[in-house]
């Protein structure tokens, strides 16, 4: 399957988003003006970011990042944006931790004045790993790095992860637990089920994702542990850092009430994702940042919580990823940027690493490469 350097992900004019956000802004700070309005070349694929500077009387910052819901008429990654609720769960994360979250200014639940929901916080400044080109590929500032830079960054990162999971009270976070009936994971995987109804709703559906379900579910915890806040959207590349230390922690569209291993086991397979790319490019990538066992030994010297049924959140991470990457092809099938190919399983770019997992022959070492007694048998 070829895809597109950047698939599109809106339809809207940011000339036109500037005009109506510099009208809307007057009636927030009468007399402010605009300025200095662009786009990020690493804004995501779900949520878009705006970033813009104020000038006039009065204002509480000189930089701006705006998060808009995304364009309804763009495919979007996923069937709701709840900006009130992302805009709730940072000002809940500044107030009972240490963890850096930009500080939120205004909240927008009216579509009319820029088209959908948003809310406005304070610019971060810093460096983040970028998404395109992978930053496990050369030419950016992580990959130039030393390893011993990379380990302050594991570190600083790992002891977000930990801190949050410490920190935030766990009576705060349960207004982020789905309705239904069962446990925090069990309500989260059976919203993960119906999002992928919705994803294949009227397309064809994809046999490995079905088939990762039914392994869930002969992987399940005896013991889940204790729910608490997790970001979500935890990876690196949702961090700005200054030097190598997190300046900020972004995108918490995807915040849950659940095993803190939900966090642990997407950060890990995230860097796996993007190392996997490169390895399969004949390049070298970062093998040495954040390896899984160096990672669990040190998130349970920081929380004194050891890790549990890794395997089972290793491939609920994967298995994830792959129904945003799916809902991500059909996207680019929608703006007639690829075509549907015969297998949908061939649309889901990380296809070898979730078959390797489901067949409990992922190889951490060293990337998936099929071992004795895995899928093919070999």
């Amino acid at each position: 399957m070829t895809t597109a350097p950047r698939p599109r992900t809106t339809t809207r004019d940011p000339q036109e988003l500037g005009r109506r956000l510099a009208a809307w802004l007057g009636t927030r700070l009468p007399g402010a003006r605009v300025g200095d309005l662009t786009t990020p070349a690493s804004n995501g694929m779900s949520s878009e970011t705006l970033l813009f500077g104020i000038d006039g009387p009065a204002v509480p910052v000189a930089s701006c990042a705006l998060r808009l819901a995304a364009d309804p008429a763009a495919y979007t990654v996923f069937p709701a944006y709840d900006m009130e609720r992302q805009y709730r769960v940072m000002g809940l994360v500044a107030a009972h931790t240490d963890i850096p979250v930009p500080r939120v200014l205004w909240l927008e639940t009216d579509p009319g004045p820029l088209g959908a929901p948003f809310f406005v916080m304070e610019q971060a400044h810093g460096r983040v790993p970028p998404d395109v080109m992978p930053y496990t590929y050369e030419g950016n500032w992580l990959y130039s790095a030393t390893d011993a830079e990379r380990a302050v960054l594991e570190e600083a990162t790992l002891r977000v992860l930990a801190g949050l999971h410490r920190q935030f009270p766990a009576v705060e976070a349960d207004f982020l637990l789905p309705a239904g009936e069962g446990s925090p994971l069990r309500r989260h995987v059976n919203e993960q089920r119906a999002y992928y109804a919705w994803v294949v709703d009227g397309l064809p559906p994809s046999p490995l994702i079905e088939r990762a379900f039914e392994r869930l579910e002969e992987l399940w915890p005896g013991d889940e542990g204790p729910a608490v806040l997790c970001w979500g959207d935890a990876r690196i590349g949702n961090i700005v850092y200054d030097g190598f230390e997190p300046a900020a922690v972004l995108d918490w569209e995807m915040a849950a009430f659940g095993p803190c291993e939900l966090d642990l086991g997407w950060t890990l397979y995230l860097h796996r994702f993007f190392q996997d790319l490169t390895e399969g490019s004949g390049l070298p990538g970062l093998p040495g940042l954040l390896r899984r066992e160096n990672a669990e030994r040190r998130y349970a010297e920081l929380t004194g919580h050891t890790p549990r049924d890794m395997d089972f959140h290793l491939l609920y991470a994967a298995l994830r990823h792959a129904i945003v990457m799916l809902r991500i092809a059909y996207r680019q099938v929608h703006f007639g940027e690829v075509r549907v190919p015969a297998d949908p399983d061939a649309m889901i770019l990380h296809r070898a690493s979730l078959e390797a997992l489901v067949g409990g022959a992922y190889d951490w070492s060293g990337g998936f490469a099929r071992r004795p007694g895995g899928l093919d048998g070999a």
